[in-house]
């Protein structure tokens, strides 16, 4: 029922609430301005919601605390992946490392060149930053960088076929995070999409039954995020090529996941890399920074000169340009590809997925003698690890995981413990996030450093322990 008049005059003022014994040590403590409006805001909430009679002080003062801490203490914080995860989307994505990290902050905590020519001593352009290392890395003519992918997509869409028709496969009609799908960023770009073939196979004579003098480009789609099996068919890159250059239509690939150059590692030798893919004569590649280049949240176009030129000129490219805090990271982060050694040590998402069977077993029998030390058994089992990040979705990379084991009086009380277990883990000052699977928890250890093991434990540990107690 809805909190009438009559209650209202009850809802205590927050001059009253000032003179709470509570309120008054959060006085203390921090600015009055400040308490006060998180006073407001809590009495402001109780006057719009829906209750039949008025909360203790008690329950009041609890939420003005929660508000306060909500303003004060950092929303963004570091936390622990425990869910073999490694580019986990809602944990950030790609990490940076030590390496990359501090070579970074050595440009961001003073005065750069960000759009400051050096060598003429004048205004330069932001755009000349990480090009000339990416444009090495891939071979590509010239190099845009932007805020992401879709940003990127909706650049060139925009750029080159605003009004204009463009033509895609029905199986590359994708969806990225967050329910964006290519259709509505085709059409927020002002273009007309034009599916070809079925979901299952299409073929090249699709692409050329539908071009006419309306067809601005030919989109290609790498399925990074799903796979398609069994009766397929589908137009590989340079098939496309060929096509675009017959009919003088420019082939756009949308490749997402990001890896830069071929690696040793099996589980990415299928993976498309941007380099190949230029090889093939395509004339611009969109793709993400933070995915398999282990870098920051990007979108990078590559490709040929004059379409990247002209994609420079495009007054919406100002409004989607990157800051000094993606260029100083993204460019450490390209860095580490000059050296293979420096590849695999500095950059976290490589240096994971490098590790040995034996490696990560060792992690998990390290992190299973620190929580035995302290009092709490645990269970190894094997486990299979993702590179998440809508990444590889067939690929599983063989791991460790780690399972409290302890005596309950019945299933139910356990999977209940081990639930509220989960979610005080994650109110930890520094969060870990493990994995809740049919009322049990577990700790995978892929992506979790080894520098990190005795924080883990203890943190564990003291969950664990005052569970118990409750």
């Amino acid at each position: 029922m809805s909190l009438n008049k009559e209650f209202l005059k009850d809802i205590p003022g927050v001059d009253t609430m000032l003179l709470q014994e509570d309120i008054i040590k959060l006085v203390d403590n921090n600015n009055i301005e400040l308490v006060k409006y998180c006073i407001r805001q809590s009495l402001n909430e109780l006057r719009n919601s829906d209750i039949d009679k008025i909360p203790s002080f008690n329950t009041i003062t609890s939420r003005v605390k929660k508000i306060l801490k909500s303003i004060t203490e950092r929303s963004l914080k570091p936390v622990i992946n425990a869910t073999g995860i490694i580019l986990h989307t809602n944990l950030g994505r790609s990490p940076f490392g030590d390496k990359i990290a501090n070579d970074t902050i050595e440009i961001l905590k003073t005065y750069n060149n960000l759009e400051f020519d050096l060598d003429k001593g004048e205004r330069g352009s932001r755009n000349t930053h990480v090009s000339e290392l990416l444009k090495y890395l891939t071979n590509a003519e010239d190099v845009l960088i932007v805020n992401n992918n879709a940003a990127a997509i909706m650049l060139v869409l925009r750029t080159f076929a605003k009004n204009k028709e463009v033509i895609v496969s029905r199986s590359e009609l994708i969806e990225i995070g967050g329910s964006f799908r290519l259709p509505d960023i085709m059409a927020a770009s002002d273009c007309k999409m034009i599916e070809v073939g079925t979901t299952n196979k299409t073929r090249a004579n699709d692409y050329i039954s539908k071009i006419n003098n309306e067809t601005s480009l030919l989109f290609k789609t790498h399925k990074s995020n799903y796979s398609i099996k069994g009766f397929t068919e589908e137009v590989d890159l340079k098939e496309m090529v060929g096509i675009g250059k017959s009919y003088d239509i420019p082939v756009v690939f949308d490749i997402g996941s990001g890896l830069l150059l071929k690696q040793k590692s099996n589980n990415l030798k299928n993976e498309p890399d941007i380099k190949t893919a230029l090889s093939s004569g395509v004339d611009m590649i969109c793709f993400s920074g933070d995915k398999l280049l282990g870098g920051p949240q990007a979108g990078i176009i590559v490709g040929k000169r004059k379409y990247i030129k002209q994609l420079k000129a495009e007054q919406m490219t100002r409004a989607l340009r990157v800051g000094k805090t993606t260029l100083a990271f993204l460019e450490a982060a390209c860095r580490s590809y000059l050296n293979e050694d420096s590849l695999y040590n500095d950059n976290v998402f490589f240096k994971t997925i490098s590790k040995t069977k034996s490696d990560i077993k060792n992690t998990a029998l390290l992190l299973q003698n620190e929580l035995k030390g302290r009092g709490v058994e645990s269970e190894m089992l094997n486990s299979k690890g993702k590179y998440g990040g809508g990444t590889l979705p067939d690929a599983r990379i063989d791991s460790f995981s780690l399972r409290i084991v302890n005596e309950f009086a019945s299933k139910r009380k356990k999977s209940e413990f081990f639930v509220k277990m989960y979610h005080a883990l994650l109110q930890e000052e520094k969060p870990l996030v493990a994995i809740l699977k049919k009322g049990e928890l577990y700790f995978d250890v892929l992506t979790i450093f080894d520098n990190q093991i005795e924080e883990v434990a203890a943190t564990i540990v003291k969950v664990f322990k005052e569970g118990l107690k409750n």
